[in-house]
């Protein structure tokens, strides 16, 4: 039908409806004639509801920097007492105070849920799910993937999925993506997709998710143009990368990089005890060069998810394309191997004593895997305790930090004269700073330290690994 423009008859083109969409797009007009507030407006306006899947060590962290960003966010965890630790207003974790959550959760910035179907009202989903190894040391993505499905049960578009989890490259692309779309909904047009590794150092004092660049990749341009958006919002600085590979595999080499460096200064100290040689001593001279040299430092084996674990990730993944990280895997054997070394260490300190490993009394000081904190993961304790067992030894152990030790029977002792002179060998695996470390001297029997925490007392009773 024509119409009139400026009193001259114009014909009206026929169009199809389809031929409307980018129009649309760009005007932003839903079906009601209203304006759509796009997810980049709701990122910046602060206005974007975000869910955490995974309230962890990465998850719960994560959730109280965007609340402190000015963001509602809701946290989704299956675990039962993670969801009412947060409720109450009750912190499990070292770096996060009761206060915050408190604070948070009767703002109603912050919330909890087991509950998956509250992501039909959220904008955005971080997944910080576990990433263990199977007991054949291969990637196990069981939670990556029931994330994922429950997830997509309530997907719905322009929403932005973003995972977290240290993972293999190619899982957000190969593993997470054909999930999500198996409703019918596309990422990269429907929905927006990414990945940006986490970085968080338990009890580290200096560096926190606000002050750590954040690395982010996206599956498209647009993916990676609307994650990019989110963490400019949240954190000092955002290091985007092509694609959601390159982010994937930048995290795996951070850790093997730790991992490799590990295994050399352990092997060193291998070395060092044939030798005669004090491999602290070879450290710190070596540590004064202002240039060309990073400092690593020995210890009874690896802690942790991510060093012990993510190696074995990239090794994986290397095999499908018929490569073999054989460097990285012998960085592994070496680490792995550390806890028999300390066996033989305190074996040795016994014998001096003229008493077997079997039948003595060890008292382990410490067993999270680093210093100041309770995570036990991947703990280096765990193994040694094992191996001291089958010896035929008594364990017992010392650690404010862990209460209880999973799995192994075990509750921590009071450290106390009477503890240390009952014991036949003390062994310092984790270097906690509020041990009593002039009492331990004086009252065990015995000292093996793996972490150089009796370096300043000069006594033939402290053995060194």
């Amino acid at each position: 039908t024509p119409f009139l423009r400026n009193g001259l008859v114009v014909p009206l083109r026929i169009v199809k409806i389809e031929d409307l969409t980018p129009f649309r797009k760009v005007m932003d007009i839903n079906s009601e004639g209203k304006k759509d507030v796009t997810l980049a407006e709701k990122i910046k306006n602060k206005t974007a509801k975000i869910g955490i899947v995974g309230l962890g060590y990465t998850g719960l962290p994560l959730a109280v920097e965007f609340v402190k960003s000015g963001y509602q966010v809701i946290g989704i965890d299956i675990n039962n007492d993670r969801v009412d630790g947060v409720k109450s207003g009750i912190s499990y974790l070292e770096d996060v105070d009761d206060a915050v959550i408190r604070a948070f959760v009767k703002s109603g910035r912050l919330a909890a849920t087991t509950k998956f179907d509250v992501i039909k009202d959220l904008d955005i989903i971080n997944v910080c799910v576990p990433t263990p190894l199977t007991k054949s040391r291969q990637p196990d993505l069981t939670f990556i993937k029931s994330a994922s499905k429950s997830i997509a049960d309530y997907l719905s578009p322009d929403k932005l999925i973003i995972l977290e989890s240290t993972t293999y490259p190619g899982t957000t692309r190969e593993v997470v993506k054909p999930i999500l779309e198996a409703n019918g909904l596309k990422a990269g047009e429907d929905f927006y997709l990414g990945y940006s590794p986490e970085r968080v150092d338990p009890g580290n004092k200096k560096y926190s998710i606000k002050n750590t660049p954040k690395i982010v990749g996206g599956l498209t341009a647009a993916c990676l143009e609307n994650i990019t958006l989110l963490y400019e919002q949240v954190v000092d600085e955002v290091v985007p990368v092509t694609n959601t590979e390159a982010a994937e595999l930048a995290k795996l080499l951070e850790n093997i990089f730790r991992n490799v460096n590990i295994a050399l200064v352990n092997e060193l100290t291998l070395i060092c005890n044939r030798l005669g040689i004090n491999v602290w001593e070879v450290i710190n001279a070596a540590s004064t060069k202002p240039f060309g040299f990073m400092r690593f430092l020995p210890g009874p084996g690896l802690g942790g998810h991510c060093i012990p674990v993510d190696p074995f990730y990239l090794s994986w993944k290397a095999r499908e394309h018929s490569f073999f990280t054989e460097f990285i895997e012998l960085a592994g054997k070496i680490n792995e191997n550390m806890p028999f070394y300390v066996i033989q260490r305190i074996a040795d300190a016994l014998n001096e004593q003229c008493k077997s490993l079997k039948g003595s009394k060890i008292l382990l000081l410490g067993v999270a895997y680093k210093k100041d904190i309770s995570d036990i993961r991947e703990s280096p304790a765990f193994k040694i305790i094992e191996l001291l067992r089958a010896k035929g030894a008594e364990v017992i152990y010392h650690d404010s930090f862990v209460p209880l030790l999973p799995g192994m029977d075990l509750e921590s002792q009071p450290l106390t004269a009477e503890l240390l002179a009952a014991s036949d060998a003390a062994v310092v695996v984790t270097d906690h700073s509020n041990v009593d470390y002039d009492l331990v001297l004086k009252k065990a029997p015995v000292i093996v330290d793996t972490r150089n925490a009796m370096a300043k007392y000069k006594s033939d009773k402290v053995v060194a690994i």
